[in-house]
Protein backbone atom coordinates (compact mmCIF):
# COMPACT_ATOMS: atom_id res chain seq x y z
CA UNK A 1 0.00 0.00 0.00
CA UNK A 2 2.81 2.60 0.99
CA UNK A 3 4.59 1.44 -2.24
CA UNK A 4 1.61 3.28 -4.63
CA UNK A 5 3.06 6.83 -2.62
CA UNK A 6 6.74 6.24 -2.32
CA UNK A 7 8.99 4.35 -4.20
CA UNK A 8 11.65 2.63 -1.75
CA UNK A 9 14.43 2.83 -4.35
CA UNK A 10 14.91 6.44 -3.52
CA UNK A 11 14.88 5.71 0.52
CA UNK A 12 18.59 5.07 0.97
CA UNK A 13 19.43 8.85 -1.02
CA UNK A 14 16.64 10.60 1.27
CA UNK A 15 17.95 9.35 4.20
CA UNK A 16 21.51 10.41 3.46
CA UNK A 17 20.43 13.87 1.77
CA UNK A 18 17.84 14.38 4.86
CA UNK A 19 20.72 13.84 7.34
CA UNK A 20 23.29 15.74 5.87
CA UNK A 21 20.89 18.71 5.35
CA UNK A 22 20.02 18.91 8.90
CA UNK A 23 23.51 19.12 9.81
CA UNK A 24 24.35 22.10 7.34
CA UNK A 25 21.30 23.94 8.99
CA UNK A 26 22.21 23.08 12.30
CA UNK A 27 24.96 25.96 12.87
CA UNK A 28 22.86 28.17 10.70
CA UNK A 29 19.85 27.45 12.22
CA UNK A 30 21.32 28.39 15.61
CA UNK A 31 22.99 31.58 14.70
CA UNK A 32 19.86 32.90 12.76
CA UNK A 33 17.98 32.63 15.48
CA UNK A 34 20.60 34.55 18.10
CA UNK A 35 20.21 37.03 14.78
CA UNK A 36 16.60 38.01 14.86
CA UNK A 37 16.87 38.84 18.63
CA UNK A 38 14.90 36.04 19.77
CA UNK A 39 17.68 33.33 20.79
CA UNK A 40 18.71 30.04 19.12
CA UNK A 41 16.09 28.27 20.32
CA UNK A 42 13.66 30.67 18.11
CA UNK A 43 15.91 29.33 15.16
CA UNK A 44 15.54 26.02 15.71
CA UNK A 45 11.93 25.71 16.03
CA UNK A 46 12.07 27.81 13.32
CA UNK A 47 13.81 24.93 10.90
CA UNK A 48 12.15 21.98 12.68
CA UNK A 49 8.45 23.02 11.81
CA UNK A 50 9.02 24.81 8.06
CA UNK A 51 11.74 21.96 7.52
CA UNK A 52 9.10 19.34 8.27
CA UNK A 53 5.91 21.09 7.04
CA UNK A 54 7.27 22.86 3.74
CA UNK A 55 8.59 19.70 2.56
CA UNK A 56 5.43 17.84 2.99
CA UNK A 57 2.89 20.08 1.79
CA UNK A 58 5.28 22.36 -0.45
CA UNK A 59 5.39 21.65 -4.20
CA UNK A 60 9.45 21.29 -4.65
CA UNK A 61 10.42 17.52 -4.06
CA UNK A 62 13.65 18.20 -3.18
CA UNK A 63 13.91 21.31 -0.80
CA UNK A 64 15.01 21.49 2.20
CA UNK A 65 13.54 24.36 4.12
CA UNK A 66 14.39 26.67 7.52
CA UNK A 67 15.33 30.30 8.82
CA UNK A 68 17.20 32.22 5.93
CA UNK A 69 19.70 35.20 5.64
CA UNK A 70 17.08 37.42 4.16
CA UNK A 71 13.69 36.18 6.31
CA UNK A 72 15.91 36.71 9.56
CA UNK A 73 17.00 40.50 8.40
CA UNK A 74 13.22 41.39 8.58
CA UNK A 75 12.00 39.26 11.46
CA UNK A 76 14.80 41.25 13.93
CA UNK A 77 13.83 44.49 12.24
CA UNK A 78 10.16 43.50 13.35
CA UNK A 79 11.85 42.65 16.79
CA UNK A 80 13.62 45.91 17.45
CA UNK A 81 10.05 47.71 15.96
CA UNK A 82 8.06 45.66 18.54
CA UNK A 83 10.31 46.24 21.41
CA UNK A 84 10.49 49.90 20.84
CA UNK A 85 6.62 49.90 20.93
CA UNK A 86 6.31 47.89 24.01
CA UNK A 87 9.27 48.51 26.02
CA UNK A 88 10.88 44.76 26.71
CA UNK A 89 11.06 41.64 24.40
CA UNK A 90 8.06 39.74 26.40
CA UNK A 91 5.59 42.10 25.68
CA UNK A 92 6.73 42.35 22.23
CA UNK A 93 5.70 38.99 21.77
CA UNK A 94 2.27 39.17 20.98
CA UNK A 95 2.82 41.49 18.12
CA UNK A 96 5.74 39.38 16.75
CA UNK A 97 4.09 35.73 16.86
CA UNK A 98 0.99 37.23 14.98
CA UNK A 99 3.37 39.16 12.37
CA UNK A 100 4.90 35.87 11.79
CA UNK A 101 1.62 33.91 11.79
CA UNK A 102 -0.04 36.36 9.62
CA UNK A 103 3.00 36.21 6.94
CA UNK A 104 2.69 32.52 6.84
CA UNK A 105 -0.99 32.75 6.43
CA UNK A 106 -0.40 35.31 3.26
CA UNK A 107 1.62 32.71 1.96
CA UNK A 108 -0.88 30.15 1.46
CA UNK A 109 -3.10 33.04 0.12
CA UNK A 110 -0.90 33.58 -2.53
CA UNK A 111 -0.31 30.27 -3.07
CA UNK A 112 -4.55 29.94 -3.34
CA UNK A 113 -4.81 33.10 -6.02
CA UNK A 114 -1.46 32.15 -8.22
CA UNK A 115 0.67 35.10 -7.22
CA UNK A 116 3.95 32.74 -8.00
CA UNK A 117 3.55 33.77 -11.97
CA UNK A 118 3.79 37.46 -11.07
CA UNK A 119 7.22 36.90 -9.48
CA UNK A 120 9.37 36.67 -12.37
CA UNK A 121 8.20 40.23 -13.10
CA UNK A 122 10.60 41.32 -10.54
CA UNK A 123 13.78 42.77 -12.56
CA UNK A 124 17.07 41.61 -11.53
CA UNK A 125 18.33 44.87 -9.85
CA UNK A 126 15.74 45.29 -7.47
CA UNK A 127 16.11 41.86 -6.73
CA UNK A 128 19.66 42.25 -6.42
CA UNK A 129 20.18 44.88 -4.69
CA UNK A 130 17.79 43.82 -1.55
CA UNK A 131 20.10 40.31 -1.63
CA UNK A 132 22.91 42.31 -1.26
CA UNK A 133 21.71 45.22 1.34
CA UNK A 134 20.41 41.63 3.35
CA UNK A 135 24.37 40.50 3.15
CA UNK A 136 25.47 43.67 4.16
CA UNK A 137 23.04 43.80 7.46
CA UNK A 138 24.09 40.26 8.04
CA UNK A 139 27.97 41.53 7.92
CA UNK A 140 27.55 44.53 9.93
CA UNK A 141 25.36 43.73 12.60
CA UNK A 142 28.16 40.33 13.18
CA UNK A 143 30.59 42.92 13.27
CA UNK A 144 30.17 43.81 17.42
CA UNK A 145 29.48 40.09 18.41
CA UNK A 146 32.49 39.01 16.40
CA UNK A 147 34.87 40.87 18.61
CA UNK A 148 32.47 40.02 21.89
CA UNK A 149 30.42 43.24 22.37
CA UNK A 150 26.99 44.06 22.24
CA UNK A 151 25.98 45.09 18.86
CA UNK A 152 23.04 47.84 17.95
CA UNK A 153 20.52 46.73 16.48
CA UNK A 154 20.49 48.59 13.26
CA UNK A 155 23.27 49.36 10.97
CA UNK A 156 23.04 52.84 10.94
CA UNK A 157 23.36 52.44 14.99
CA UNK A 158 26.74 49.98 14.49
CA UNK A 159 28.63 52.25 11.75
CA UNK A 160 28.00 55.58 14.30
CA UNK A 161 29.60 52.71 17.28
CA UNK A 162 32.62 52.04 15.61
CA UNK A 163 35.13 53.66 17.47
CA UNK A 164 33.94 51.44 20.66
CA UNK A 165 35.22 48.59 18.52
CA UNK A 166 38.87 49.25 18.65
CA UNK A 167 38.79 50.35 22.56
CA UNK A 168 36.85 47.76 23.99
CA UNK A 169 36.82 44.51 22.07
CA UNK A 170 37.62 40.96 23.80
CA UNK A 171 40.73 39.53 21.88
CA UNK A 172 39.54 35.83 23.07
CA UNK A 173 36.01 36.53 21.10
CA UNK A 174 38.08 37.83 18.22
CA UNK A 175 40.15 34.35 18.05
CA UNK A 176 37.50 32.21 18.25
CA UNK A 177 35.58 34.51 15.57
CA UNK A 178 38.88 34.36 13.43
CA UNK A 179 39.03 30.47 13.93
CA UNK A 180 35.46 29.77 12.96
CA UNK A 181 36.06 31.74 9.42
CA UNK A 182 39.59 30.19 9.17
CA UNK A 183 37.96 26.66 9.62
CA UNK A 184 34.96 27.83 7.57
CA UNK A 185 36.87 28.22 4.67
CA UNK A 186 39.89 25.90 4.60
CA UNK A 187 38.48 22.48 6.04
CA UNK A 188 36.41 22.06 2.44
CA UNK A 189 40.21 21.92 1.24
CA UNK A 190 40.69 18.93 3.49
CA UNK A 191 37.13 16.99 3.08
CA UNK A 192 33.78 17.68 1.67
CA UNK A 193 32.30 15.27 3.14
CA UNK A 194 31.27 17.00 6.58
CA UNK A 195 29.98 20.43 6.28
CA UNK A 196 32.54 22.97 6.93
CA UNK A 197 30.26 25.08 9.30
CA UNK A 198 29.39 21.99 11.52
CA UNK A 199 33.09 21.58 12.25
CA UNK A 200 34.02 25.17 12.57
CA UNK A 201 31.11 25.24 14.82
CA UNK A 202 31.97 22.56 17.06
CA UNK A 203 36.32 22.76 17.42
CA UNK A 204 35.65 26.76 18.11
CA UNK A 205 32.77 25.53 20.65
CA UNK A 206 34.89 23.28 22.17
CA UNK A 207 38.56 25.31 22.01
CA UNK A 208 36.78 27.94 23.84
CA UNK A 209 35.42 25.37 26.52
CA UNK A 210 38.62 24.07 27.56
CA UNK A 211 40.25 27.71 27.58
CA UNK A 212 37.29 28.45 29.92
CA UNK A 213 37.92 32.30 28.17
CA UNK A 214 35.14 34.91 29.44
CA UNK A 215 33.30 35.02 26.42
CA UNK A 216 29.93 35.15 25.94
CA UNK A 217 28.02 32.31 25.01
CA UNK A 218 24.54 31.24 23.15
CA UNK A 219 23.62 30.47 27.26
CA UNK A 220 21.02 27.84 28.46
CA UNK A 221 18.44 26.64 25.79
CA UNK A 222 15.31 24.98 26.72
CA UNK A 223 14.76 21.13 26.31
CA UNK A 224 12.08 19.26 25.34
CA UNK A 225 8.97 19.84 22.82
CA UNK A 226 7.78 23.13 22.40
CA UNK A 227 4.62 24.81 23.93
CA UNK A 228 2.10 27.21 22.23
CA UNK A 229 3.05 30.60 22.17
CA UNK A 230 0.05 32.16 21.46
CA UNK A 231 -1.35 34.02 24.41
CA UNK A 232 -0.17 37.85 24.24
CA UNK A 233 -1.89 37.68 20.18
CA UNK A 234 -5.46 38.30 21.85
CA UNK A 235 -3.84 41.61 24.18
CA UNK A 236 -1.80 43.26 21.35
CA UNK A 237 -3.16 47.26 20.91
CA UNK A 238 -4.77 48.48 18.01
CA UNK A 239 -1.88 50.57 17.58
CA UNK A 240 0.50 48.02 16.37
CA UNK A 241 -2.03 46.29 13.44
CA UNK A 242 0.11 48.53 11.08
CA UNK A 243 2.88 47.04 11.87
CA UNK A 244 2.09 43.79 12.04
CA UNK A 245 0.39 44.21 8.25
CA UNK A 246 3.40 45.69 6.93
CA UNK A 247 5.97 43.19 8.55
CA UNK A 248 3.39 40.25 7.48
CA UNK A 249 3.65 41.60 3.95
CA UNK A 250 7.16 42.17 3.42
CA UNK A 251 7.66 38.62 4.83
CA UNK A 252 5.90 36.95 2.87
CA UNK A 253 6.98 38.72 -0.50
CA UNK A 254 10.46 38.05 0.35
CA UNK A 255 9.50 34.80 1.87
CA UNK A 256 7.89 33.91 -1.46
CA UNK A 257 10.72 35.04 -3.44
CA UNK A 258 13.41 33.32 -1.82
CA UNK A 259 11.81 30.15 -2.08
CA UNK A 260 10.78 29.97 -6.03
CA UNK A 261 14.29 31.01 -6.28
CA UNK A 262 15.51 27.79 -4.48
CA UNK A 263 12.83 26.04 -6.25
CA UNK A 264 14.31 26.54 -9.87
CA UNK A 265 17.98 26.24 -8.44
CA UNK A 266 16.70 22.23 -7.07
CA UNK A 267 14.61 21.90 -10.89
CA UNK A 268 18.16 22.57 -13.03
CA UNK A 269 20.10 20.32 -10.88
CA UNK A 270 17.20 17.06 -10.93
CA UNK A 271 15.78 18.41 -13.87
CA UNK A 272 11.91 18.15 -13.10
CA UNK A 273 9.34 21.19 -12.60
CA UNK A 274 8.15 22.46 -9.52
CA UNK A 275 5.04 23.57 -8.60
CA UNK A 276 4.85 27.18 -7.61
CA UNK A 277 1.68 27.30 -5.81
CA UNK A 278 1.70 24.75 -4.07
CA UNK A 279 5.12 25.68 -3.01
CA UNK A 280 4.34 28.88 -1.09
CA UNK A 281 1.73 26.93 0.69
CA UNK A 282 3.73 24.88 1.93
CA UNK A 283 6.17 27.41 2.89
CA UNK A 284 3.32 29.27 4.28
CA UNK A 285 2.10 26.32 6.19
CA UNK A 286 5.44 25.98 7.74
CA UNK A 287 5.70 29.41 8.02
CA UNK A 288 2.72 29.29 10.21
CA UNK A 289 3.43 26.33 12.79
CA UNK A 290 6.87 27.45 13.30
CA UNK A 291 4.68 30.86 14.49
CA UNK A 292 2.55 29.44 16.83
CA UNK A 293 5.38 27.26 18.48
CA UNK A 294 8.18 30.80 18.83
CA UNK A 295 10.15 29.83 15.84
CA UNK A 296 11.73 32.31 13.47
CA UNK A 297 10.06 32.11 9.72
CA UNK A 298 12.12 31.26 6.97
CA UNK A 299 11.82 29.67 3.09
CA UNK A 300 13.50 27.49 1.03
CA UNK A 301 17.21 27.20 2.06
CA UNK A 302 19.77 27.19 -1.22
CA UNK A 303 22.81 25.51 0.63
CA UNK A 304 20.47 23.07 2.27
CA UNK A 305 18.75 22.54 -1.19
CA UNK A 306 21.81 21.80 -3.10
CA UNK A 307 23.65 19.36 -0.47
CA UNK A 308 20.05 17.36 0.02
CA UNK A 309 20.28 16.74 -3.75
CA UNK A 310 24.14 16.21 -4.19
CA UNK A 311 23.81 13.63 -1.52
CA UNK A 312 21.01 11.52 -2.74
CA UNK A 313 17.81 13.18 -1.91
CA UNK A 314 15.16 13.16 -4.24
CA UNK A 315 11.63 13.01 -2.60
CA UNK A 316 9.64 14.96 -0.12
CA UNK A 317 10.73 12.74 2.33
CA UNK A 318 14.42 13.54 1.98
CA UNK A 319 13.01 17.57 3.45
CA UNK A 320 11.27 15.79 6.27
CA UNK A 321 13.90 13.60 7.64
CA UNK A 322 16.04 16.99 7.21
CA UNK A 323 13.66 18.79 10.12
CA UNK A 324 13.59 15.21 11.95
CA UNK A 325 17.15 15.56 12.79
CA UNK A 326 16.86 18.82 13.79
CA UNK A 327 13.91 18.11 16.22
CA UNK A 328 16.64 15.04 17.31
CA UNK A 329 19.09 17.37 17.71
CA UNK A 330 16.76 19.39 20.20
CA UNK A 331 15.65 16.83 22.32
CA UNK A 332 19.42 14.99 23.11
CA UNK A 333 21.74 17.85 22.44
CA UNK A 334 19.79 21.44 23.02
CA UNK A 335 21.59 21.90 26.35
CA UNK A 336 24.96 21.35 25.22
CA UNK A 337 24.56 24.34 22.58
CA UNK A 338 24.16 26.52 25.23
CA UNK A 339 27.72 26.60 25.63
CA UNK A 340 28.69 28.02 22.11
CA UNK A 341 30.06 31.39 21.90
CA UNK A 342 28.24 34.14 20.40
CA UNK A 343 31.49 35.06 18.19
CA UNK A 344 31.43 31.18 16.63
CA UNK A 345 27.74 32.41 15.34
CA UNK A 346 28.96 35.40 14.35
CA UNK A 347 32.29 33.78 12.45
CA UNK A 348 29.43 31.63 10.47
CA UNK A 349 26.97 34.33 10.24
CA UNK A 350 30.00 36.38 8.20
CA UNK A 351 30.65 34.42 5.31
CA UNK A 352 27.26 33.70 5.14
CA UNK A 353 26.33 37.33 4.67
CA UNK A 354 28.99 37.77 1.96
CA UNK A 355 27.57 35.12 0.10
CA UNK A 356 24.23 36.72 -0.04
CA UNK A 357 25.35 39.98 -1.58
CA UNK A 358 24.99 39.39 -5.31
CA UNK A 359 29.12 40.36 -6.53
CA UNK A 360 27.97 38.96 -9.86
CA UNK A 361 25.35 42.14 -10.20
CA UNK A 362 27.66 44.49 -8.39
CA UNK A 363 30.71 43.48 -10.92
CA UNK A 364 28.84 44.79 -14.00
CA UNK A 365 27.31 47.99 -12.43
CA UNK A 366 29.08 49.90 -15.17
CA UNK A 367 28.55 48.06 -17.98
CA UNK A 368 25.04 47.17 -17.53
CA UNK A 369 22.17 49.81 -19.02
CA UNK A 370 22.02 52.74 -16.58
CA UNK A 371 19.05 52.69 -15.11
CA UNK A 372 19.76 48.84 -14.32
CA UNK A 373 22.56 50.08 -12.30
CA UNK A 374 21.21 53.12 -10.50
CA UNK A 375 17.79 50.99 -9.56
CA UNK A 376 20.34 48.65 -7.47
CA UNK A 377 22.50 50.67 -6.17
CA UNK A 378 19.41 52.50 -4.56
CA UNK A 379 17.78 49.32 -3.54
CA UNK A 380 20.87 48.37 -1.66
CA UNK A 381 21.15 51.21 -0.30
CA UNK A 382 17.80 51.60 0.97
CA UNK A 383 17.65 47.91 2.32
CA UNK A 384 21.98 48.13 3.99
CA UNK A 385 20.58 51.82 5.97
CA UNK A 386 17.71 52.31 6.15
CA UNK A 387 13.59 50.92 5.84
CA UNK A 388 13.37 47.05 5.09
CA UNK A 389 9.53 48.01 4.47
CA UNK A 390 10.79 50.91 1.91
CA UNK A 391 13.15 49.21 0.60
CA UNK A 392 10.70 46.51 -0.46
CA UNK A 393 8.10 48.83 -1.42
CA UNK A 394 10.33 51.11 -3.75
CA UNK A 395 11.69 48.27 -5.02
CA UNK A 396 8.22 47.01 -6.10
CA UNK A 397 7.27 50.89 -7.46
CA UNK A 398 10.63 50.87 -9.02
CA UNK A 399 9.96 47.55 -10.85
CA UNK A 400 6.44 49.06 -12.07
CA UNK A 401 8.54 52.20 -13.21
CA UNK A 402 11.08 49.90 -15.23
CA UNK A 403 8.47 47.67 -16.75
CA UNK A 404 6.51 51.05 -18.04
CA UNK A 405 9.73 52.27 -19.85
CA UNK A 406 10.40 49.23 -20.95
CA UNK A 407 7.13 48.80 -22.46
CA UNK A 408 7.01 52.31 -23.92
CA UNK A 409 10.50 51.34 -25.45
CA UNK A 410 9.12 48.90 -27.34
CA UNK A 411 7.31 51.03 -29.61
CA UNK A 412 6.13 48.99 -32.61
CA UNK A 413 8.32 46.37 -31.96
CA UNK A 414 6.22 44.13 -30.55
CA UNK A 415 5.73 42.95 -27.01
CA UNK A 416 6.31 39.56 -27.34
CA UNK A 417 9.48 37.29 -27.11
CA UNK A 418 9.46 35.05 -30.50
CA UNK A 419 9.30 31.17 -29.85
CA UNK A 420 11.24 28.33 -31.56
CA UNK A 421 10.38 27.80 -34.92
CA UNK A 422 8.47 24.70 -34.91
CA UNK A 423 7.06 25.47 -31.53
CA UNK A 424 3.67 27.06 -30.72
CA UNK A 425 2.67 27.08 -34.37
CA UNK A 426 5.19 29.64 -35.40
CA UNK A 427 6.47 28.84 -38.75
CA UNK A 428 9.97 29.36 -40.25
CA UNK A 429 10.62 33.02 -41.58
CA UNK A 430 10.67 32.96 -45.22
CA UNK A 431 14.32 32.90 -45.66
CA UNK A 432 14.36 30.24 -43.52
CA UNK A 433 12.31 27.36 -44.76
CA UNK A 434 14.43 25.93 -47.58
CA UNK A 435 17.28 25.15 -44.64
CA UNK A 436 15.09 24.75 -41.96
CA UNK A 437 13.03 21.88 -43.91
CA UNK A 438 16.71 19.79 -44.39
CA UNK A 439 17.60 20.08 -40.99
CA UNK A 440 14.82 20.40 -38.57
CA UNK A 441 15.75 17.47 -36.43
CA UNK A 442 19.77 19.25 -35.84
CA UNK A 443 19.52 22.75 -35.95
CA UNK A 444 17.13 25.16 -34.24
CA UNK A 445 15.81 28.65 -35.36
CA UNK A 446 14.43 31.02 -32.34
CA UNK A 447 13.17 34.73 -33.26
CA UNK A 448 13.08 37.45 -30.47
CA UNK A 449 10.60 40.31 -31.27
CA UNK A 450 10.87 43.41 -29.77
CA UNK A 451 14.11 44.13 -26.20
CA UNK A 452 14.78 41.33 -24.39
CA UNK A 453 14.09 42.56 -20.97
CA UNK A 454 13.26 41.44 -17.28
CA UNK A 455 8.92 40.92 -18.47
CA UNK A 456 9.98 38.25 -20.98
CA UNK A 457 12.93 36.14 -19.65
CA UNK A 458 11.12 33.81 -17.94
CA UNK A 459 9.31 32.86 -21.04
CA UNK A 460 12.49 33.00 -22.63
CA UNK A 461 14.26 30.68 -20.38
CA UNK A 462 11.09 28.18 -20.65
CA UNK A 463 11.38 28.00 -24.39
CA UNK A 464 15.18 27.05 -24.27
CA UNK A 465 14.66 23.93 -21.91
CA UNK A 466 12.12 22.75 -24.87
CA UNK A 467 14.98 22.77 -27.11
CA UNK A 468 15.44 18.24 -27.92
CA UNK A 469 18.51 16.49 -26.40
CA UNK A 470 19.35 15.47 -30.19
CA UNK A 471 19.76 19.09 -31.60
CA UNK A 472 23.30 20.13 -32.25
CA UNK A 473 22.99 23.98 -32.88
CA UNK A 474 20.22 27.12 -32.04
CA UNK A 475 20.33 29.91 -34.03
CA UNK A 476 18.99 33.21 -32.07
CA UNK A 477 17.45 35.75 -34.81
CA UNK A 478 17.75 39.12 -32.88
CA UNK A 479 17.39 41.18 -36.14
CA UNK A 480 14.20 43.20 -33.93
CA UNK A 481 16.19 43.35 -30.86
CA UNK A 482 16.82 46.77 -30.41
CA UNK A 483 17.48 46.67 -26.40
CA UNK A 484 18.80 43.88 -23.84
CA UNK A 485 18.76 44.92 -19.81
CA UNK A 486 20.53 43.17 -17.06
CA UNK A 487 17.79 40.47 -16.33
CA UNK A 488 18.12 39.82 -20.38
CA UNK A 489 21.54 39.53 -20.39
CA UNK A 490 21.52 37.07 -17.29
CA UNK A 491 19.00 35.22 -18.71
CA UNK A 492 21.14 34.72 -21.92
CA UNK A 493 23.99 33.83 -19.98
CA UNK A 494 21.98 31.35 -18.11
CA UNK A 495 20.64 29.69 -21.17
CA UNK A 496 23.63 29.75 -23.38
CA UNK A 497 25.20 27.62 -20.02
CA UNK A 498 23.02 25.08 -20.01
CA UNK A 499 22.66 24.51 -23.68
CA UNK A 500 26.92 24.24 -23.88
CA UNK A 501 26.65 21.67 -21.37
CA UNK A 502 24.56 19.50 -23.67
CA UNK A 503 26.88 20.49 -26.65
CA UNK A 504 24.79 23.05 -28.13
CA UNK A 505 26.28 25.53 -30.67
CA UNK A 506 24.71 28.86 -30.04
CA UNK A 507 24.73 31.11 -33.20
CA UNK A 508 23.53 34.57 -32.83
CA UNK A 509 22.91 36.66 -35.84
CA UNK A 510 22.11 40.49 -37.38
CA UNK A 511 22.84 41.61 -33.32
CA UNK A 512 21.83 45.20 -32.74
CA UNK A 513 24.72 47.81 -31.35
CA UNK A 514 23.64 48.30 -27.65
CA UNK A 515 22.68 44.20 -26.99
CA UNK A 516 25.96 43.30 -28.78
CA UNK A 517 27.81 45.75 -26.69
CA UNK A 518 26.69 44.48 -23.60
CA UNK A 519 27.16 41.10 -24.13
CA UNK A 520 30.55 42.09 -24.74
CA UNK A 521 31.06 44.22 -21.65
CA UNK A 522 30.45 40.89 -19.36
CA UNK A 523 32.23 38.76 -21.54
CA UNK A 524 29.16 36.41 -22.75
CA UNK A 525 31.17 37.07 -26.20
CA UNK A 526 33.88 35.89 -26.59
CA UNK A 527 33.95 33.53 -23.07
CA UNK A 528 30.32 31.81 -23.94
CA UNK A 529 29.53 32.98 -27.73
CA UNK A 530 33.20 33.12 -29.90
CA UNK A 531 33.32 35.39 -32.12
CA UNK A 532 33.18 32.97 -34.68
CA UNK A 533 29.38 32.43 -33.62
CA UNK A 534 27.68 35.81 -34.51
CA UNK A 535 26.77 36.43 -38.16
CA UNK A 536 25.50 39.63 -40.17
CA UNK A 537 22.37 37.62 -41.62
CA UNK A 538 20.78 34.15 -41.31
CA UNK A 539 22.51 33.28 -44.50
CA UNK A 540 25.81 33.31 -43.48
CA UNK A 541 24.93 31.16 -40.20
CA UNK A 542 23.15 28.70 -42.71
CA UNK A 543 26.77 28.47 -44.44
CA UNK A 544 28.59 27.83 -41.82
CA UNK A 545 26.86 25.41 -39.62
CA UNK A 546 26.37 23.42 -43.45
CA UNK A 547 30.72 23.29 -43.55
CA UNK A 548 30.86 23.22 -39.46
CA UNK A 549 28.73 19.97 -39.67
CA UNK A 550 29.06 18.59 -43.24
CA UNK A 551 25.17 19.59 -43.50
Amino acid sequence: MISKFYDFKYLKGDLTGGLVAGVVALPLALAFGVQSGLGAIAGLYGAIAIGIFAAIFGGTATQASGPTGPMTVVSAALVASAIEITGSLESAMGIIILTFLAGGLLQIVFGLINIASYVKYFPYPVVSGFMSGVGLIIVILQIFPFVGLDSAKSTWLVMQDLPRLFTDFNWQALVLGGLTVAIYYLFPLVSKVVPSALVALILASIVGYFLNWDIPIIGEIPSGLPSLQIDGILSIDSSAYMLVAEYAMVLAVLGSIDSLLTSVIADNMTKTKHNSNRELIGQGIGNAVAAVFGGIPGAGATKGTVVNINSGGRTRVSGTIHGLVLLAVLLGLGKLAGYIPLSVLAGLLIPIGFKIVDTKGLKHLLVVPRADAVVLILVLLITTFGSLIQAVGIGLLLASLLFMKRASDLGEEGLKVGTLAGFDGEKPWQDEIEFYEAHKDKVYIKHLYGPLFFGFTSHFQNEIKNIPEDVEALIIRMDRVPYIDQSGLYALENAVLDLSKRGVKVILTAVKEQPLDKLTSIDIVPDLIPEEHIFEDIGQSFDYLRAKFKL
